[in-house]
Parts: structure tokens; sequence; C-alpha cells
């Protein structure tokens, strides 16, 4: 079944949850598909009533926000031997040479790396563990990943939201459009027909005439 299917069979309630439960574990580290949940919940608002997009964007923004300050401690704890357990468990994701790749733009941007990593798959999960195992200070890491969280998740909410109500509204006029096609296409059918039913018959009269 497909998320946004899936997403469709549960209350509003539990739809801003999952979407605050699953950002948050992907920004504390754990490989989720974050970004496909908040997208299809975004989607799932502009034809559901019942799913509110700002509070939808808020739910995500906090999980965002929450999830890597837990990933950060994780990280600020754990430390270098942290990065290699995640690398044991999940090689695809925390492999040597991802971790070095996110090092280095932590490295080069600081704070910004974790501000626009928010919109990278892959920096995404490591942000908030990495930026804690680099001991990046507190207060820069917390400013980068609220401004980094509210504008991803919110800015994604919403304009997956806005882009859901004009393709639906679009598609609303498509359908009314494509019938009043089909109506015109099947009434100039019919004439054309009656027409050359009207130029053959003529025609046709003599030879039955002769039999």
């Amino acid at each position: 079944m497909h998320v946004q299917e899936w997403l469709d069979t549960v209350p509003a309630a539990a739809v801003y949850a999952v979407v605050a439960l699953v950002i948050g574990l992907e920004s504390l580290g754990i490989p989720l598909p974050g970004e496909i949940i908040l997208v299809s919940a975004a989607l799932l608002s502009s034809q559901h009533g019942g799913i509110d997009p700002v509070v939808l964007g808020a739910c995500a923004s906090a999980g965002a926000v929450i999830g890597d300050s837990i990933g950060y401690a994780i990280g600020r704890k754990g430390g270098r031997p942290l990065l290699a357990w995640l690398g044991r468990k999940f090689p695809k994701h925390f492999s040597e040479g991802h971790v070095a790749t996110a090092e280095r733009s932590f490295q080069k941007w600081g704070m910004w790396a974790v501000f626009f990593g928010r919109f990278v798959a892959l920096l995404r999960i490591f942000a908030g563990p990495l930026a804690g195992v680099l001991r990046m200070p507190y207060w820069k890491f917390l400013i980068a990943n609220v401004l980094g969280g509210i504008v991803w998740a919110g800015g994604t909410t919403a304009v997956i939201y806005y882009v859901g109500v004009v393709a639906e509204d679009w598609l609303k006029r498509f359908s009314w459009l494509g019938l009043v096609v089909a109506v015109l296409i099947g009434i100039a059918s019919m004439l054309i027909v009656k027409r050359r039913a009207s130029r053959t018959r003529p025609e046709a009269e003599p030879v039955v005439a002769g039999e």
C-alpha cells in the first residue's frame, strides 16, 4: 500500500503523530523515509479537509528540531565509537565514505552544514549525531537546527499543499473540459455521418429501382 493511501486510513491526529515521529527518528540518526512521509501527508492535506497543513507543518518542524537535538546529545556522548557502531549497523548510510563526506561538509561550512543539511537526505540523517561528535557549540547547532527544521518542514508542507490544491483544481477543470470536448466530438461525428449518409442515399436508390 502506498504511503499516502495508508495515511488516508488513519485519523488526522495519527497522521500528525506519525509525521512528527518518523521525521524525529530520521533526524536522530535512524535512516527512515521522513521526506516521503512529509510529502505524502502534505499532499493528503490538500485533498483531506480533516488534516490542517499548519498543524502538520508545525508537527513536522517539531519532530525535526527535537530529533536533531536528541541526535546531537547522543553524538556528543557517544563520540567516534558511535559512528563506528552505526557504520556496522547501517553500512549503506553510515559507511566510512559517507561519514568522511559529511565530516568535510561540517568542517568547511560549520553551522550552515546543519541548516542546509536538512535539505539533503544523507546530511539530514547525519546532522545531529555528527554535530555532537564534532562537538559543535550547542548554541550554534540549536540556531541552525531550529531554522533549518522550520524552513525545511514548514516550507515543504506549504509548497506541496498548494501544489496539491492547484493540481486538484486544474484536474477538475480538465475533467469538465474533457467532457465538453467529448460531447462536441460526438456531435461533430454524428453530423458527419448523417451528411455522408444523405450524400450516398440518392446513388443507392436507382440501383434498387432497376432490380
